[in-house]
């Protein structure tokens, strides 16, 4: 007779950034199921409405929760979670873990009290992230830079397409500020889809920085949180998902990317929503 199975684990996204966030989840509960939703068909999410963005991402969640019936979600996009916590928590049983800006870290952390949020629009201009860094920055300079570009180049990026290392030098420069006795020491990647580039961003900073990549606390938040089913758990309930709301162009390059992650040899699941 069979043990209990390991939970499953929706892991969302607007697109292929949340890959960045099911990596260190995957390291610590290796038993567990990953579904991986990126919702290709809406990307990007930084210039919709704060409406429209409500009924999209509670429209995909819950299709995916219809459909897998997940112990857990996660929000793997700064963009939704500053926005959309409330409403999928009041919705929905299970929990759900978001991701938004490591304002409070990146201010006990820099040392010359200077850091940069590397954001989408949506990210930038919410009153969420105000709020956090009303809360824990008051005595910090904070920089809050949205390149329009920056989440569709980590796109393309995955995909294996080139990349232009002038282009991404201009996306990040204006989080590099030396003036007036302020020199920025630590960028904070306020979207999952920057960490798919971090190693080119290291490479042509001006100087050198700390990254804070938040995808390391949020895979110790869902262990917690699961850490007791999945230790218990002798079976897997499933095969691991790469699960997409629209066509994907699956390119050589995001074969072997999707490969890395422990999704490529699933088909891609058309996720239809209602």
């Amino acid at each position: 007779m069979s043990g209990p199975t390991a939970p499953t684990i929706v892991v969302f996204d607007s697109g292929l950034g949340g890959l960045s966030v099911l990596s260190p989840i995957a390291a610590s509960l290796p038993q567990a199921r990953l579904v991986y939703v990126a919702d290709e068909a809406g990307f990007p999410y930084g210039g919709r409405s704060e409406q429209d963005l409500l009924a999209r991402v509670g429209s995909v969640i819950g299709a995916a929760m219809d459909r897998f019936r997940p112990d857990l979600v996660v929000v793997a996009c700064n963009t939704a979670s500053t926005l959309v916590l409330p409403q999928l928590r009041a919705r929905f049983t299970v929990p759900i873990v978001g991701t938004v800006p490591a304002i409070k870290p990146a201010a006990e952390q820099s040392q010359s009290r200077c850091f940069a949020i590397l954001a989408t629009e949506g990210t930038a201009k919410r009153d969420y992230t105000r709020a956090l860094i009303d809360q824990f920055a008051k005595n910090c300079r904070v920089i809050i830079h949205s390149p329009p570009a920056l989440a569709p180049r980590a796109e393309a990026f995955l995909r294996g397409e080139g990349l232009d290392g002038q282009a991404l030098l201009a996306d990040i420069a204006p989080c590099f500020v030396n003036e007036n006795g302020s020199k920025t020491d630590t960028i904070v990647l306020g979207c999952t889809h920057y960490p798919l580039l971090l190693e080119a961003m290291k490479r042509l900073a001006p100087w050198p920085v700390t990254w804070i990549d938040p995808a390391p606390a949020i895979a110790r938040r869902v262990a917690h949180l699961l850490g007791q089913t999945a230790s218990a758990a002798q079976m897997r309930a499933g095969p691991n998902l790469f699960v997409s709301t629209g066509p994907v162009d699956l390119t050589a390059g995001l074969r072997h990317a999707l490969q890395a992650y422990g999704l490529a040899d699933e088909a891609i699941v058309h996720l239809e929503l209602v």
